[in-house]
């Protein structure tokens, strides 16, 4: 639904791999989906000396390649093109900035966001540039995607360079994960369903596995990759997000401060680890020589531009705990890596068996009742329920049986709307809610960083796993020691 707010949206590195692969693909399935407002325009900004007809054709060949190619139309892409605008200029220069305002950003009637589609190593400088150009408005909001900082010192540096000149409520610091459909829908089950909330405790879950696993290595970018490792480039953000939506008590309201503030408690009450709980608590990996898609495919430290000897971690694998009434004795799995068998996303709450079973020679005990909320490659919610086999079999056969709460329309093409088309709009809309706060960072670094302490004076070095595989064997046994066994992809 379009709305008559007057909005401008400043992408800086409008050049660069995110603003190609996801914003404009996502911006133009808000333009088609007329939920963009009436007065919206697109200004991208690089310091690269690019002709604005490059810059289209750029934009053009990227969007064939992606999911939104489904919904292409040439009247459509025309109009759509006709709103974005492109600049070439240095966005750490206020008089480059202030020549960009003069030319197309004076009123200051129009809502202003600015993504910053850049290193986090330019925040500062950009937002520098901003205020001496004068469009740090009270409608201004400022868009940071991840990596924030590699701890929890650095991430302070980071968010200081951004609070000086801007207010928090102006500030939204992005994970793509939160804004899937999935996970929102995450919250409905657990708080628009009597059914379903008064059981989501220890008394009946009896585990959480949160696996988020890529097939692909880290293609080309070997450098940065290795000085972040899976426990900052994934476990600090994604996976610990996914936790607290998760595990978060229900907020008063479906409103930004009371769902942050209840996401803020779950990362207070993660209980830190002791050295002597690192050997059956923390598992680490890294990629060697295997194969993907059946081909071959290098190990890490074989990758271009890898430095042989490196020890940084390309698979993690924690067992957490959260220390509050809820979830007391429930283990949370996390598992996050590279190079593995299957690419896939999801949350499995496990609950916890009859404690009779009527049906002895059946091992119901053996098949537990499973909520799995699929991220990728599809997004699914389905229930795994026991269910009777139909027949006049005497024994009363019992199968699993799988009840499918998705969205019905998800199966048309482009139905669902991707991550990215979701959270900018919140951005336009000024809602903060699946955006995360500062101290929500802050705390995520805080035990993440605790337990990296913990590995470095351990000297643990990473476990090598082949490329195609589920990780590494450590993995299966840190779940297995607890009679648990990994959820795989299906």
């Amino acid at each position: 639904m379009q709305t008559s707010l007057a909005c401008d949206l400043l992408i800086v590195g409008g050049e660069g791999d995110l603003a190609l692969r996801k914003l404009y693909p996502a911006l133009y399935s808000l333009w088609v989906s007329k939920c963009l407002p009436a007065e919206f325009r697109i200004i991208a900004v690089s310091r690269r000396e690019t002709s604005p007809a490059e810059f289209f054709d750029q934009v053009r060949s990227w969007f064939d390649t992606s999911k939104s190619a489904r919904q292409f139309d040439e009247a459509a892409w025309a109009a759509f093109t006709s709103s974005l605008t492109f600049f070439s200029l240095d966005a750490t220069s206020g008089a480059a900035l202030s020549q960009l305002r003069a030319d197309m950003l004076a009123d200051s009637a129009r809502d202003l966001v600015v993504y910053l589609a850049t290193p986090p190593t330019i925040f500062g400088p950009v937002c520098e540039a901003i205020k001496q150009a004068g469009l740090v408005r009270p409608n201004t909001r400022i868009v940071v995607e991840k990596p924030l900082g590699a701890d929890r010192e650095s991430f302070l540096a980071i968010n200081s360079q951004l609070t000086a000149i801007f207010e928090e409520r102006q500030v939204y610091r992005i994970d793509h994960y939160l804004g899937k459909e999935t996970v929102q829908n995450l919250l409905a089950l657990r708080f628009a369903n009597m059914f379903l909330e008064p059981l989501w405790n220890s008394k009946y879950i009896d585990n959480v596995q949160i696996t988020v696993a890529e097939s692909l290595g880290v293609t080309g970018r070997w450098e940065f990759y290795d000085s972040a490792g899976a426990m900052r480039d994934m476990l600090q953000n994604h996976l610990l997000q996914l936790l607290c939506l998760t595990a978060m008590e229900p907020p008063t309201h479906l409103e930004p401060t009371a769902v942050r503030n209840e996401k803020l408690k779950v990362l207070s009450c993660l209980r830190p680890l002791q050295p002597e709980m690192l050997r059956d608590n923390v598992v680490l990996g890294q990629y060697q020589t295997g194969t993907a898609g059946g081909k071959p495919v290098p190990g890490y430290c074989e990758e271009a531009d890898a430095q042989p000897q490196s020890r940084t971690e390309t698979f993690v694998a924690i067992k957490a705990h959260i220390d509050n009434w809820r979830w007391a004795g429930v283990p949370f799995y996390l598992r996050t890596g590279k190079r593995l068998h299957a690419q896939f996303s999801e949350i499995v709450v496990e609950f916890k068996p009859v404690p009779h079973s009527i049906y002895p020679e059946q091992r119901v005990m053996d098949a537990p009742n499973r909520l799995i909320i699929r991220l990728q490659p599809e997004e699914t919610i389905s229930l795994e329920l026991m269910n009777k086999v139909a027949g006049l079999d005497v024994r009363i056969p019992l199968r699993t049986a799988a009840l499918d709460l998705s969205f019905p329309e998800e199966n048309e093409p482009g139905a669902t709307p991707d991550a990215y088309q979701r959270l900018l709009l919140d951005v336009i809309r000024e809602n903060p809610t699946l955006f995360v706060r500062a101290d929500e960072v802050e705390e995520a670094w805080k035990w993440v960083d605790q337990i990296k302490a913990l590995l470095e004076r351990a000297g643990k070095a990473p476990e090598k796993y082949a490329a195609g595989s589920w990780g590494p064997t450590s993995a299966v046994a840190l779940i297995a020691r607890d009679g648990r066994s990994w959820r795989e992809y299906d």
